[in-house]
């Protein structure tokens, strides 16, 4: 059961590694303010080329325009020298410039209108990508802290389950074993010694009562200053010697 929990486990490190892998958000992000930057840069090349041909057409236009201002002037000269065959020439030249004039001054008038919408779709992108990076660090360390959690609520979760938990029960048992064996040892060791002392003071106590019967039978007796047995023995009660050799048997059998 262990080994398939571990190559269930392994399984789904790989998997999560691969999603991290394609959906990384931090290098997402990353090259997400690289390709804005890519596109900005694009499109100011964009404007700057329109702008420039916006300046070729304005330069075009005020040649021609200018051009058709002289031929007019020149026809006037001519009319005013009463030659109207060579203003009428000169008024057809004009014509033909004043014409180019007009077209190429309606072109700048869309070229303008594509400059400036240009312009405001690159201010537009130059803002987005200001707040892009002053929000990336945001998101990256929000990413890392998800990360992070998740690495932790993992860890918590294999360790709360399956083998490695019951490898602690396990330890658990033992350590709780080995301490009531230690409490057992101990406490069987101290009813020894107090056994032990017990039967000293018991002793002692039966030599005290031993010394007090003593003290008692000679007081009890003729004054003579012996204790029985200590004189002539008397006659030998047979009663008395019977319970007295009985009670000396159950001493020594006990």
């Amino acid at each position: 059961m262990g080994l398939i929990e571990r190559a269930i486990r392994v399984i789904r490190s790989n998997i999560s590694s691969l999603i991290d892998k394609a959906e990384d958000p931090e290098k997402v992000l990353e090259q997400t303010i690289m390709d804005m930057q890519e596109d900005l840069i694009q499109l100011r090349q964009g404007v700057a080329q329109a702008i420039a041909t916006q300046k070729r057409t304005e330069r075009q236009y005020s040649q021609s325009q200018s051009t058709a201002n002289e031929w007019y002037r020149r026809a006037e000269l001519a009319l005013q020298k009463g030659d109207e065959s060579l203003a009428r020439e000169a008024l057809t030249r004009r014509k033909s410039y004043q014409q180019t004039a007009d077209d190429l001054k309606a072109q700048i008038d869309q070229q303008t209108e594509i400059v400036n919408k240009l312009k405001q779709n690159m201010r537009a992108l130059e803002s987005k990508i200001a707040e892009a990076k002053s929000k990336k660090d945001l998101y990256i360390a929000r990413a890392r802290s998800a990360k992070a959690s998740e690495k932790i609520n993992e860890m918590l979760g294999s360790v709360g389950t399956g083998s490695s938990m019951a490898a602690f029960e396990r330890m658990e048992e033992k350590v709780m074993e080995l301490e009531a064996r230690s409490e057992a040892i101990a406490e069987l060791g101290t009813d020894d010694i107090d056994r032990q002392f017990a039967a000293l003071e018991a002793g002692d106590d039966v030599d005290t009562d031993l010394a007090d019967l003593k003290a008692k039978l000679l007081s009890e007796s003729s004054g003579g200053g012996q204790l029985p047995g200590s004189a002539a023995k008397p006659k030998a009660d047979p009663d008395v010697e019977r319970e007295f050799n009985r009670l000396r048997s159950e001493m020594e059998g006990s």
